[in-house]
């Protein structure tokens, strides 16, 4: 154990305030790089003086690559000009502005800081605007109250949430049908596969013949798959969406934004943070959306993500591994979590890092010369792991 870890174990209660970058989580178990000094572009400099070429950026809150200029640029000189005061600033409209002109439907934004805060912010609204509580939903929302249940959630708060299947709508139909109206169909429109042609319109269609808000949770689709997200993707328009991540590619800023109607809806309820407005996550929103405009960030990730799954899926053949998702999402489902386990920490040591589970995220920054050097990476380490083990990881 390096002394960061050690440090990291003593000081910092479950070693990481970030659940999903610990040990753990990215490999399976210890072994790996733990602490990060410096990122930039495609790459990442760890404590223990390793370069490594990233593919997780920063679980999906980077796709324009570490440190991309233009928007540390754009968060410095909000920070100069003294980040937060008395009243909101400009920012705040034009980012709105902006937002709401691409995310297909929406005419007005509220922002927060963090995903799991937009949520509730977005599932709170339907519960208003509709006069109801349950939500019907599928994926992952964050760590807060009902959207997650477990240890030291009250089982009342866990009975408003009915999870669903996803891809599923005989399932969802279900669910709607059974116990009270929901105010909220929620659903993270891509999990680990994109959806079925059928599967977000009956979403749509189970949410208008219900009364219940069709609620998009697009964390981590959002400035990824399009500028509009899923919704652009495949044609469907959510009442609500929930944007972050990507979003400010890196700085904590995320957003509710849908009809005005609903939206206006938050003057009765209590919605309302004090850095929601604070200007350096505001001003790197804007620097995205500027990068948007001129480079073509969705078109350039699912080239990049398009021809390293084709080589992947190459290398998978021996049955190593399968490689499941989307060319701007993905990830590798190995046959047992010791074949994992020791395959991401090979290629830790050829110099590239990808993580356990989902996801792993092309980037503007990442090229054709990164996705050669992945591959080769990746037939280096599973031969090594196979002569070192006996067979394939």
């Amino acid at each position: 154990m390096s002394d960061w870890a050690r440090r990291a174990a003593d000081a910092v209660a479950g070693f990481t305030a970030t659940r999903s970058k610990g040990p753990d989580a990215l490999f399976g178990g210890p072994g790996g790089p733990t602490h990060l000094v410096r990122s930039e572009g495609a790459y990442v400099e760890t404590a223990d003086g390793r370069r490594l070429l990233d593919w997780t950026m920063a679980l999906g809150a980077v796709a324009l690559g570490y440190g991309h200029p233009a928007v540390v640029e754009a968060a410095a000189r909000a920070a100069r000009d003294g980040v937060v005061g008395p009243f909101p600033p400009t920012l705040e409209v034009e980012v709105a502005e902006r937002l709401c002109a691409a995310y297909p439907g929406a005419e007005q934004a509220r922002f927060l800081k963090t995903g799991a805060e937009a949520v509730h912010a977005a599932v709170r609204l339907a519960r208003v605007a509709t006069g109801r509580e349950r939500v019907v939903h599928c994926g992952y929302h964050g760590w807060l109250d009902g959207a997650f249940n477990g240890a030291g959630v009250p089982t009342a708060v866990g009975a408003g949430w009915t999870a669903v299947p996803f891809d599923d709508p005989e399932a969802a139909a279900r669910a709607v049908r059974t116990g009270a109206p929901p105010a909220a169909i929620l659903v993270e429109p891509v999990i680990e596969r994109a959806p079925s042609p059928r599967w977000l319109q009956a979403l749509a269609e189970l949410a208008a013949a219900s009364g219940a808000l069709l609620v998009f949770d697009e964390i981590k689709t959002g400035f990824r798959l399009a500028r509009g997200g899923a919704a652009e993707r495949w044609g469907v328009r959510p009442d609500l969406a929930v944007l972050g991540k990507a979003l400010a590619n890196g700085f904590p800023l995320a957003a509710v934004v849908g009809r005005a109607d609903l939206m206006v809806r938050v003057k009765e309820t209590w919605i309302s943070s004090t850095l929601a407005t604070e200007s350096v996550g505001l001003a790197a929103a804007r620097a995205v959306l500027d990068v948007w405009d001129r480079t073509d960030v969705a078109g350039h990730i699912q080239e990049v993500g398009r021809r390293l799954l084709d080589g992947l899926v190459r290398l998978s053949e021996g049955g190593a591994f399968e490689v499941v998702g989307l060319p701007e999402m993905f990830l590798l489902r190995f046959p047992t979590t010791e074949a994992e386990r020791r395959f991401l920490l090979a290629m830790v040591g050829e110099g590239v890092l990808l993580k356990r589970g989902a996801y792993d995220f092309p980037s503007l920054a990442h090229g054709e010369a990164d996705v050669a050097r992945t591959l080769a990476a990746v037939s280096s380490a599973l031969a090594g792991t196979a002569a070192a083990g006996g067979g394939a990881p």
